[in-house]
């Protein structure tokens, strides 16, 4: 169904008919105008201060020439000037691309010359990829130390007040660009309803008006706009961390009773293991959500043990398709899987000839869901066209990329990526079987395994590792370690002691480095 801006206040906040996310935010604003919408370091603004500012922003793109589903960029930290561009922009009905910074400046380029965007909005984190801009973009500086027009002058006045704008489901919300982790970022083109997808199901997981979200990871990132957005359409309110400490987080849990988190894997882990974890009082807890990496059974274990709150992993993909959640306080024995199907939401397995598989086969995912799949990679029909499976009846399915098998009680167990599964001599090899077993030695803190050439074998696994503090092993020696606890087709070939594994901004191994990194060598 169709809806057009004008708010409704008749219409139940629970209600699952389609909503715009910015009308929802009009409503707290005049339901509940002093309440924190976003909150900064020291700054915050009320619910009543962030929809004048969306108005403003909204009523500028407008004044500008920015028509309904033109697209606009933002590149910038983790601010309430960067959180409030996002919303203005979709009052006015534009589609945002969020940029990552952390990439290379011809990647960079390569991002915006894809999105065509009409505006960049840049603050000082943008500085080392600005380079030269395709002539149509025109550039507003959030802040200091970085070109374009100042953003107060470009702001609308006080009080402006932009064209309502009719925000159909299928219309684009935002472009997302993949993290680029297996080759060139693509831009995911998500509709407003599957934003809205987010939203509905957050009634589950208790969101409502007294929520606050800390988020600790960037704005960017499809990992924190699926609990940004449910958090504001709610009326609660988001805490935003600019950069990630374990100990500032901790800080910020205890200072705003934090209710709601998401987090990914590497910060988990970087939290718990301090040794004063144990100390800080974090009851107020209610839902920690994971995404975007590979989460360890052990590390669940713990979490749910010393953590208050339930915790849920979520397994999907930014494209959508199927999701699968893991209540991980309620399924001790389950912790090795990404759970189960979400409601309404079906995924199946395929071969590499993409054949549906039977029960009790391992195969890659797939899966869809009404109303939470992307439209199509931007400007891409033919990488749209690969990641799309379909099955008998024409139905249409987002393909994962990822290797999994069903258990018996219908969780998900992954067994890897597929392009990361090494064919060694005939054999598929894959790399977290071989990475479990390398974290199995007390001396081992983090592990990555890849494929890499072979004139005997095709490919080859060679293991990257992070050794603890007090280790006394040497890569030889960790290398006949495993090799003796393997079978003869898994051996590695090679281990390498690395000071870091190389990450995207959301915690993901870059593996493509890794493999580029030793071929090199």
């Amino acid at each position: 169904m169709n809806r057009t801006a004008a708010a409704d206040d008749d219409v139940p906040l629970l209600d699952t008919t389609f909503r715009p996310i910015a009308e929802l935010i009009g409503r707290h604003a005049r339901e509940a105008p002093t309440r924190p919408a976003l909150v900064q370091g020291e700054a915050s603004l009320s619910y009543a201060e962030l929809d004048a500012w969306m108005d403003r922003i909204a009523a500028a793109l407008q004044r500008d020439g920015v028509r309904s589903g033109d697209a606009i960029a933002l590149c910038a930290g983790s601010t309430l000037r960067a959180a409030a561009l996002f919303l203005g922009a979709l009052r006015a009905g534009a589609a945002v691309a969020p940029l990552a910074a952390s990439v290379t400046p011809q990647t960079f380029a390569s991002m915006l010359t894809d999105a065509a965007p009409r505006y960049l909005f840049v603050d000082a984190s943008a500085a080392p990829v600005l380079g030269a801009l395709p002539p149509e973009t025109h550039l507003v500086a959030l802040g200091d130390g970085v070109p374009g027009a100042a953003w107060d002058d470009w702001l609308a006045p006080l009080d402006a007040k932009p064209a309502p704008v009719e925000i159909h489901p299928e219309a684009p919300f935002n472009i997302i660009y993949s993290s680029g982790t297996t080759g060139t970022p693509k831009g995911i083109v998500q509709p407003h309803a599957m934003r809205w997808a987010h939203v509905v199901r957050g009634a589950a997981f208790g969101y409502a008006a007294d929520t606050v979200t800390l988020l600790a990871t960037p704005l960017y990132s499809n990992t924190t706009l699926v609990v940004f957005f449910p958090t504001l359409a709610f009326g609660g309110t988001v805490v935003l961390m600019s950069k990630f400490d374990a100990a500032g987080y901790l800080a910020l849990a205890e200072r705003h009773h934090v209710t709601h988190t998401m987090l990914v894997p590497v910060q988990y882990q970087r939290i718990v293991a301090r040794p004063d974890f144990d100390r800080h009082d974090l009851t107020s807890f209610k839902a920690k959500f994971c995404t975007s990496a590979p989460f360890s059974a052990a590390l669940k274990a713990d979490i749910v043990r010393r953590w208050p709150g339930a915790l849920i992993e979520f397994y999907g993909m930014t494209e959508g398709g199927g999701t699968c959640i893991l209540p991980a306080h309620l399924h001790p024995d389950k912790l090795h899987t990404v759970g189960q199907p979400a409601a309404g939401h079906d995924i199946r397995l395929i071969d590499e000839e993409g054949r549906e598989l039977p029960p009790g086969s391992t195969g890659e995912v797939v899966g869809r869901s009404p109303g939470n799949m992307m439209t199509a990679y931007h400007g891409q029909p033919e990488k749209t066209r690969e990641a799309e499976w379909f099955d008998a009846d024409g139905q249409r399915y987002i393909r994962t990329g990822d290797v999994g098998r069903f258990d018996d009680d219908g969780f998900l167990v992954l067994m890897d990526r597929r392009k990361d599964m090494i064919i060694s001599g005939g054999f598929n090899l894959y790399p977290s079987d071989l990475e479990a077993v390398l974290r199995e030695h007390a001396d081992v803190a983090e592990a990555a395994v890849v494929g890499v050439p072979s004139a005997q074998w095709g490919e080859t696994p060679v293991g990257y590792v992070v050794l603890r503090e007090s280790a006394t092993i040497d890569a030889a020696g960790l290398r006949a370690w495993v090799n003796g606890r393997v079978g003869k087709t898994q051996r590695l070939a090679d281990v390498v002691l690395i000071g870091e594994l190389p990450r995207s901004a959301i915690g993901k191994v870059l593996k493509r480095e890794l493999r580029e990194r030793y071929t090199a060598g």
